[in-house]
């Protein structure tokens, strides 16, 4: 009867071949030529994952040559036609309006208990293995996994939120779009706060805002680079860059109007305005940034403190070319170029977005 099978399918008999294969189930259901056939009807049926499973099970079980090399062969052609598939599928949200634009694809970081089956499914789903998908996946902040156009990142953000791996993704355009004012100083804080403040063309005014709708608070380092005189293997004297110190950064979000009010350290002007920290003038900086972070606590006690900023940017600045489309909207001196203020912009503004 295997052989009528067999016969059935080379005259793409479908129908025929489904009546044989259901009797020769209740005969034979350990067959592996009848558990071979049955992954076949389950591949010209559409109902792939079933054959794959079959496929799969035959190449761990049987010893025959034969059915190993077909075994292969049919999870081979099933590799191809969702190869083929999501190709297709890229193409086309490639091509809807707005979808070629620069975006970011951010991972979210799971449980250790999730990140085995996790692993499973997104190395199928991005075609790469399971060892370096669970390296991939992080277990602690957010990691930036992938740049490009924003219909093709999309598409695989849905794949993976739909398989349980928490993601998201924005383009570099709406991180563009978010207003950025640096605050020099408090100058109230009750009924309303009102800041001092320099909009983007540098322009002093003020900003009045209610507490309520401030919906995040971003903080982060970012490093301070000097060039020092070093000694190296040979004890000849070399200039090294190398990290001197880091500047603290708090951004705080108004999605409403579209703005984020970024404070730093050596930014504040703590001897103005609201007399905030008594005695500024006989503190040091970071006393004095530290009493302004406990103060800002004091007022949003609810809001969500984004503190991730470092590992995040552990996976981001090397995207020299995605990071080069970013303003940092960042006042430090630099004497070169560095990734390091894009990338805390980038996290802010996806902090903002998302």
């Amino acid at each position: 009867m295997i052989e009528q099978v067999a016969i059935a399918f080379e005259h793409k008999d479908y129908q025929t071949a489904a009546k044989l294969l259901k009797q020769l189930q209740k005969e034979s259901p350990e067959n592996p030529w009848v558990q071979y056939y049955l992954g076949r009807l389950h591949e010209v049926s559409q109902k792939r994952q079933d054959a794959e499973k079959i496929y799969r099970q035959l190449l761990r079980d049987t010893r025959n040559a034969k059915i190993v090399t077909l075994a292969r062969q049919g999870l081979r052609r099933l590799q191809e036609i969702e190869l083929e598939e999501r190709q297709r599928a890229i193409s086309q949200a490639k091509s809807e309006p707005n979808n070629t634009e620069l975006g970011v694809l951010v991972l979210e970081p799971l449980s250790t208990e999730m990140k085995t089956e996790a692993s499973r499914k997104f190395a199928q789903i991005m075609q790469i293995d399971s060892y370096t998908a669970r390296l991939i996946l992080p277990s602690r902040g957010w990691r930036l996994y992938r740049t490009g156009q924003i219909g093709e990142l999309k598409f695989y953000g849905k794949q993976l939120q739909q398989a349980g791996i928490p993601c998201f993704w924005a383009t570099i355009a709406q991180i563009q779009q978010i207003q950025v004012y640096q605050v020099k100083h408090f100058q109230v804080s009750t009924p309303q706060a009102t800041v001092v403040c320099r909009n983007e063309v540098n322009q002093l005014g003020s900003l009045a805002f209610d507490w309520s709708e401030v919906t995040a608070r971003v903080v982060g380092l970012l490093p301070i680079f000097e060039q020092v005189i070093d000694v190296d293997a040979r004890r000849k004297l070399e200039w090294k860059t190398q990290t001197q110190d880091y500047a603290q950064f708090c951004d705080l979000h108004i999605p409403a109007r579209r703005s984020i009010l970024r404070l730093y350290d050596n930014g504040y002007e703590f001897q103005q305005g609201l007399e905030i920290i008594p005695q500024a003038s006989q503190n040091t900086i970071r006393i004095n940034w530290n009493s302004l972070s406990s103060w800002i606590d004091q007022q949003l006690p609810q809001v969500k403190i984004w503190s991730d900023f470092t590992s995040f940017a552990d996976t981001t600045l090397d995207q020299t070319e995605m990071l080069s489309h970013i303003k940092s909207h960042i006042e430090l001196f630099r004497r070169e170029q560095t990734n390091w203020d894009s990338a805390f912009h980038l996290y802010s503004g996806l902090v903002f977005v998302k």
